[in-house]
């Protein structure tokens, strides 16, 4: 499971990232423990451009009839998208790009657990690849949402957990984003783990399990304790 991670960039900084040259207007501040629930960065493009806008981690599908689905879907498991009622539409036709530049898995079983942070080894900000979807509720609210895809841990994410968020090279971005690719086969092979070999990971404090602590402290490397 990805359940938190970072994004400490500025706006100017991820505005650029992404080619999007309209005046952001939104809240934006850099976040160091982005936590399931929150209203996160996400990236959509509109046919024409890139936007950026928020949506709220835990996906609630179209078609459901309230809102407590959010917390069972706040991954969705890159193997079996396509065979997921919940995921199935958003695949065709809602995905976003979720930019980041780190993430957080906890090392060990039982209380000897250890944060650690896992970012490129370029320290870059990259794409998670997200679904998104837009309910509305029985007082005609309405909550755009997201889920983070995963996939099989690659080599080095594997010492630490099973899993990893799905990270797309900058040259599959466009193609993750095209409304109009609709068809499985081709959206499949970008779901894969990235490149061991581009990736670096570091323990952290036990402060970044508490999710009130978002500050620079949650990042700063430490000894480690197992």
């Amino acid at each position: 499971m990805c359940g938190r991670y970072t994004i400490t960039v500025t706006l100017d900084e991820l505005l650029l990232r992404y080619d999007i040259s309209y005046n952001y207007s939104a809240r934006y501040s850099p976040k160091y423990n982005v936590a399931p629930g929150q209203l996160i960065m996400a990236v959509i493009h509109d046919g024409e451009k890139n936007k950026l806008g928020e949506l709220r981690w835990g996906l609630i599908p179209e078609w459901a009839k309230d809102d407590k689905s959010a917390y069972q879907m706040l991954n969705a498991r890159a193997e079996t998208l396509a065979d997921k009622p919940a995921f199935r539409k958003p695949l065709e036709r809602k995905r976003c790009l979720i930019p980041a530049d780190s993430f957080y898995e906890w090392k060990g079983t039982g209380k000897q657990k250890q944060p650690m942070r896992i970012m490129l080894r370029s320290q870059e900000v990259f794409s998670i690849a997200g679904l998104y979807d837009t309910w509305v509720s029985p007082e005609g609210n309405r909550i755009s949402t997201c889920t983070v895809i995963t996939t099989a841990a690659n080599e080095l994410v594997a010492d630490i957990h099973d899993r990893m968020p799905v990270i797309l090279t900058k040259e599959s971005e466009a193609l993750w984003l095209d409304r109009s690719i609709k068809d499985v086969a081709v959206l499949r092979p970008l779901l894969q783990p990235y490149p061991t070999d581009d990736m670096l990971a570091y323990p952290v404090s036990s402060r970044v399990g508490n999710v009130r602590n978002d500050d620079k402290s949650c990042i700063e490397q430490i000894a480690l304790l197992l």
